[in-house]
């Protein structure tokens, strides 16, 4: 069995141009690594907020990577160039909305902002492409919240088993009967 390849989207101008260093997509791997038992790669990339340039890079990492949960961070909130979402829903083939309203409620717990945030969820093909905020203390806040249906869903698009390491997270498969 090969190597699962998750993909990490860093959407930032200033990061992308070399202006400070990338710690968000940093955090999702460091995220990743704590939850994960099972050996994967990361497929890093950092672009910056233009709508295109993010659907590129989605589009690589789900259908040339084969990555089987593609995880952005940045460019959901109400800036003029806050367009991530528009890039995920622009080239997934279905949409699951429940990801991003999760997200908000938890978030909602720490910032009264959070409903300012636009972070969703959709499918490509066999990937899983989550939208995440972009700073390192909301990325965790948030996954720990959705990442136990992760492995399921990605079980539900034949991709493959996400190992989990029980005592950090405990992701939801139902009971075989």
């Amino acid at each position: 069995m090969s190597t699962i390849k998750i993909g990490i989207i860093t959407v930032s101008d200033r990061a992308s141009a070399g202006v400070y260093e990338d710690v968000s997509g940093k955090a999702i791997i460091n995220t990743l690594n704590d939850y994960l038992i099972s050996d994967w790669d990361d497929v890093y990339k950092i672009v910056p907020d233009e709508q295109d340039i993010i659907e590129k890079a989605i589009i690589n990492m789900a259908d040339n990577e084969k990555c089987c949960l593609i995880v952005t961070t940045g460019g959901t909130g109400p800036a003029k160039r806050g367009v991530t979402p528009e890039a995920t829903e622009a080239v997934c083939d279905r949409m699951i909305p429940g990801f991003g309203e999760l997200m908000r409620v938890e978030s909602l717990k720490y910032v009264p902002t959070a409903i300012l945030s636009r972070q969703t969820a959709g499918l490509r093909g066999s990937s899983l492409i989550i939208n995440l905020p972009g700073k390192p203390k909301s990325i965790r806040e948030c996954l720990d919240a959705v990442f136990p249906a992760v492995p399921y869903c990605i079980d539900l698009m034949d991709g493959p088993f996400l190992k989990c390491d029980e005592n950090v997270i405990k992701p939801f498969r139902p009971k075989k009967k």
